[in-house]
């Protein structure tokens, strides 16, 4: 992350940076994680970041979730938030520091009291297909069984190929390549970012692409949360973490645990992570910390506008929903707009950046597939995901989820 947050004015405050380190290095920091190979060996690397760039210690503890409990559907246990309640709870519990998900898991409501502190820079968001045989999907025979975990990927499939049965899986990365190595399955259907985290990206035979099958939202970042105790209290969509100076009185009156603050939340600024709370207290110093150690910022954009896009059209994480956002140069002639001599780059989530947001909601069976996309200004990405659920709310979007 650089020193200059792209969606703001505001320079960050290299001070205040500096001061974090200083207070957090050589402190122990308890990282939440599920037990899954894949978890740990994600946990592990975000572990490992801190580890350089605080000098903290960190210790991963493993817990136990709903969804690793249960071989059964994640739709007949519960559904949203199987994967992370668990680690939720000992946040509140303060059992544990921070936790990283998968955000694809993550509700896209947040407990009072945690806070959604950082994104990491994002891995491939493609789903892949793993087939002994060394077929691609379009080269499947007929009747061909395709397993998966994922109701969005079993619709888009069966969407893409009426003749495949397309079967459901459970298991982690690796069981799941087993049953198709064993025969079991034809082929199996998973996220580029797990396979490419736990060094398996030898098992792909084909990258899909997102014109064929739509990732889930989401789909190859992480999510760093942490938890409550008094301090910076933070509410509502479009708030952020670190925003504008404070005054002077506030900042000689405000401490957090320790560390005096000089900065405070600005609501409505464009910097920073949002999250949907209202008047949820957060620790502040951790919280800052995770954001200007771990933070990055286009990567932040674009999930919040698929989140903001789940959100408004009330899908949970299990539902045939997928959505990806992917940011645009600027246009030449808003070139003035970024900056005198600079070039804006596919990558740029400046106020002249755009975003791109695709979705997609299909029927279970996938008889009926929906596709919407809309493009707007990366300074409000909640804002370009509303419109995109609003749009496909007016086609139907609900009648296909079976939710009208």
């Amino acid at each position: 992350m650089t020193a200059t947050d792209p969606t703001s004015d505001h320079v960050e405050p290299t001070g205040r940076r500096a001061q974090l380190r200083a207070h957090f290095a050589g402190r122990r920091l308890r990282l939440g994680t599920r037990r899954s190979a894949l978890a740990m060996a994600q946990s592990g690397m975000v572990a490992d970041q801190l580890r350089a760039q605080v000098g903290c210690e960190v210790d991963l503890i493993p817990i136990v979730t709903a969804g690793d409990r249960s071989a059964a559907e994640i739709s007949q246990i519960g559904g949203t938030g199987v994967f992370v309640s668990a680690l939720r709870d000992a946040l509140l519990a303060q059992e544990i520091d921070l936790a990283v998900h998968s955000l694809k898991d993550l509700p896209t409501a947040t407990p009072s009291g945690l806070v959604l502190a950082a994104v990491p820079p994002r891995e491939d968001t493609r789903d892949v297909l793993v087939s002994p045989s060394g077929r691609r999907l379009r080269e499947l025979g007929r009747g061909a069984r395709v397993a998966t975990g994922s109701p969005r990927r079993a619709a888009q499939l069966r969407a893409l190929r009426l003749d495949l049965d397309v079967v459901p899986i459970r298991g982690n990365v690796d069981t799941r390549i087993k049953k198709a190595i064993d025969g079991e399955v034809d082929a199996v259907v998973l996220a580029y970012a797990g396979l490419a985290r736990l060094d398996r990206l030898d098992a792909v035979t084909e990258v899909i692409d997102p014109q064929v099958m739509l990732p889930a939202p989401g789909q190859g970042a992480l999510a760093i949360e942490c938890g409550g105790g008094g301090g910076l209290a933070l509410a509502g969509p479009g708030r952020v973490l670190v925003g504008v100076p404070m005054t002077e009185r506030e900042g000689a009156n405000r401490e957090i645990q320790g560390v005096t603050a000089p900065w405070r939340a600005s609501a409505g600024s464009t910097g920073g992570q949002t999250w949907p709370d209202h008047g949820q207290p957060v620790d502040g110093a951790l919280a800052e910390l995770l954001r200007f150690v771990l933070d990055d910022a286009s990567s932040s954009i674009a999930v919040r506008a698929e989140r903001a896009f789940l959100a408004a059209i009330e899908a949970g994480c299990t539902a045939p929903v997928g959505a990806l956002a992917v940011a645009q140069p600027a246009p030449v002639a808003d070139a003035g707009l970024v900056g005198a001599g600079s070039v804006a780059t596919a990558g740029d989530a400046s106020p002249a950046g755009r975003l791109r947001l695709r979705a997609v909601v299909a029927a279970p069976d996938g008889s009926t597939v929906l596709r919407r996309d809309v493009t707007g200004s990366a300074v409000d990405p909640e804002a370009l995901g509303q419109r995109l659920a609003d749009d496909m709310l007016s086609a139907g979007a609900h009648s296909l989820m079976g939710t009208s």
